[in-house]
């Protein structure tokens, strides 16, 4: 254990000396990272400490008071400090919704109903996309909310207020929920467009309801498979119809000759 208080002495498997800093509030142990130096360490156990105790720190004033302690643990201590609930992702929250600081400049806001989830991941952006790990896996946390890897912003979705960094369920509006479904509207109705790229894009069919276009892509699919076109194509899933319910409406609906007929 160091002389100096916050700081304890750790060591790689190669036998390197470094430094943990850790601190605890309200009854909660909580780490502050590892430092090359035991001054740093020291520092930051200091800037922690400094953070719980004095209310006039906020997330956006702390260039003022921190030098050491990392942004996502300044804001995980502030959240604690401000509404008794320790979390080690960067989340402050608001009275019905949560800010998640990926960093100074970028603020994600979401629901409560996502506070677990992103409270136990953390986000990660990469060329443009922001990302979780889940079971070895990297999710695109688009998917939570319905929206589709290969949706066009303003065409298949739209953040309702303008901000893309608005996650709340009432600012996300879908317009395309399937693959290859559009939509048009004629005389103040709608209908639903389903196409398939194969070579170029082919028209399935138009069909009255949103589902029917879905399944007719489905069943596009499966026939072009059938006849020798092996694309990775994705198929889209309907969760608000039974299995019967499902085959019944596979096995009415028409789909273009032109797809029945295609080979390669």
């Amino acid at each position: 254990m160091s002389n100096l208080k916050g700081v304890f002495i750790a060591y790689k498997k190669d036998g390197t000396k470094y430094y943990r800093s850790s601190l605890t509030y309200r009854n909660k142990h909580i780490s502050l990272g590892s430092y090359t130096t035991e001054a740093y360490a020291n520092t930051a156990y200091r800037e922690g400490s400094q953070i719980i105790s004095n209310p006039d720190i906020y997330i956006d004033n702390l260039d003022s008071y921190i030098s050491i302690l990392s942004f996502e643990k300044c804001v995980s201590l502030i959240n604690f400090r401000d509404n008794g609930i320790y979390f080690k992702t960067p989340i402050y929250m608001h009275q019905k919704y949560f800010d998640y600081y990926l960093n100074e400049e970028i603020i994600l806001k979401f629901d409560v109903d996502d506070l677990f989830f992103y409270a136990k991941h953390t986000i990660m952006k990469r060329d443009g996309h922001l990302f979780v790990a889940d079971y070895g896996m990297q999710i695109n946390i688009m998917s939570r909310y319905g929206i589709k890897n290969y949706a066009v912003p303003g065409k298949d979705y739209v953040f309702k207020n303008g901000d893309y960094y608005d996650f709340r369920y009432k600012n996300i509006e879908i317009i395309n929920r399937y693959y290859g479904v559009t939509h048009e509207t004629k005389r103040g109705k709608k209908v639903f467009i389903c196409k398939i790229h194969i070579n170029g894009d082919f028209i399935v069919g138009k069909y009255a309801e949103e589902t029917d276009a879905a399944i007719a892509y489905n069943k596009a699919v499966d026939v072009l498979n059938e006849n020798g076109v092996h694309h990775n194509y994705n198929k889209n899933y309907i969760d608000n119809l039974t299995p019967m319910e499902y085959a019944t409406k596979y096995n009415k609906i028409k789909i273009s000759s032109k797809i029945r007929n295609y080979r390669e």
